[in-house]
């Protein structure tokens, strides 16, 4: 007896409906819910700011994230090899061609270090600006590096005293150098990293006169008073981990004329953790510092050459040019909560990060370029006022 083949199974057919995904115009990210979207967009502060692949045009966190996406072990596959022909590993810059990479000189030598001779104090060097401030231009694009040496106070030498500064000005010039006298006993003078040793520090000039002289450089012939309002012709301080040494100086400055490479969001890790200078200056500058004997100079030209790279950029979108300083306490979620949810919802996602800003004052800002734009805007905005008036 035959057994009955199985009856033909009723194939189902449906009509797939295709998932609609809201994909971040920055960091490529897709959402089921436009909603869901709108809230990565409040909590991630994307802006124009952040670092791009030059391949992908992907946002992201922070340059060493950017590594990672270009070259890490997660990188992805194009732009890894597109970048590996036509890219700098130093500055994270794509160039049209291999002769354009050839040419282009990114790293810099290394700095010669001053030694240990017992160099006499710089006098500070003062350069007013208030003839380039009446013309609208000049302000702001003068920085000064400081670096500081630490020697130990205290009953087991663990407590920081400043024994030695530097400043330098944006040509890599020494505008002040000298050895500290500290206001208490040195217990640790920590030789196999600052070099110091009890006769640098006979006849060194005190902590005060070298608050005096350091205010003077970087007020700029200014009152102190003055420079904690609007900044005035004051200069920006650059440096890294900048509270610490400014502390040990015991001395304060305008956060907002702060920068701190430690600080700084793009330098810093994914995590927000800060790097060493010393790793910064490898990755980004392509030589070695603080082998061995710690150098004040050597560390003021690496952190002033990082600050310049960083205020170099350009950071432009079609349709927006410059964007202006962020404001203090200022950060992307309160512009969005100036709209109302279906308003943010018609919007695209381009125009989402449009109106969604960093959580930090890029140092691009700095740049006369930024402030030439400022200016513009400003003044075309009181043309604007005056002729509706």
């Amino acid at each position: 007896m035959e057994l009955d083949e199985d009856p033909p199974q009723q194939v189902l057919t449906t009509t797939t409906i295709p998932t609609i995904r809201h994909k971040c115009a920055a960091c490529f990210k897709q959402y089921k819910k436009k909603e869901h979207l709108i809230e990565h967009m409040k909590a991630s502060y994307h802006s124009i700011h952040q670092p791009k692949c030059g391949v992908c045009h992907k946002y992201c966190k922070s340059f060493e994230s950017l590594r990672e996406h270009i070259h890490g072990q997660l990188s992805k596959p194009s732009c890894s090899r597109i970048f590996a022909e036509r890219g700098c590993i130093l500055c994270l810059e794509l160039f049209d061609s291999v002769d354009a990479l050839t040419s282009h000189k990114c790293q810099l030598p290394a700095p010669d270090p001053l030694g240990m001779m017992k160099l006499p104090c710089v006098e500070p060097q003062i350069n007013k600006l208030a003839s380039d401030i009446e013309k609208g231009i000049g302000r702001g694009y003068e920085a000064i590096a400081l670096d500081c040496e630490m020697v130990g106070g205290g009953s087991n030498g663990s407590l920081d005293l400043c024994a030695r500064v530097c400043l330098v000005d944006e040509y890599e010039k020494i505008l002040f150098h000298t050895y500290v006298l500290p206001q208490i006993p040195v217990t640790d003078y920590r030789f196999e990293v600052t070099g110091i040793k009890e006769e640098h520090l006979k006849g060194a000039m005190p902590l005060k006169e070298v608050q005096d002289q350091i205010l003077q450089i970087l007020c700029n012939g200014e009152s102190v008073k003055s420079i904690w309002c609007s900044g005035g012709q004051a200069k920006v301080l650059v440096g890294h981990n900048l509270e610490h040494d400014l502390d040990c100086l015991r001395m304060n400055f305008p956060d907002h004329l702060l920068r701190d490479t430690a600080k700084y969001h793009p330098l810093m890790k994914t995590n927000l953790v800060s790097h060493s200078l010393k790793y910064l200056t490898k990755t980004f500058l392509g030589y070695d510092i603080q082998i061995g004997v710690r150098d004040p100079y050597e560390d003021c030209v690496s952190v002033m050459r990082l600050y310049k790279i960083m205020r170099s950029q350009d950071h432009r979108m079609d349709g927006i040019g410059w964007s202006l300083p962020v404001q203090d306490n200022f950060c992307s979620s309160t512009v969005y909560d100036s709209y109302k949810l279906n308003e943010l919802e018609q919007m695209t996602p381009v125009e989402l990060f449009r109106i969604s800003g960093s959580n930090y004052k890029c140092w691009c800002l700095d740049s006369s370029q930024a402030f030439e734009h400022a200016c513009n805007t400003c003044v075309k905005a009181e043309m604007s006022n005056s002729w509706r008036e």
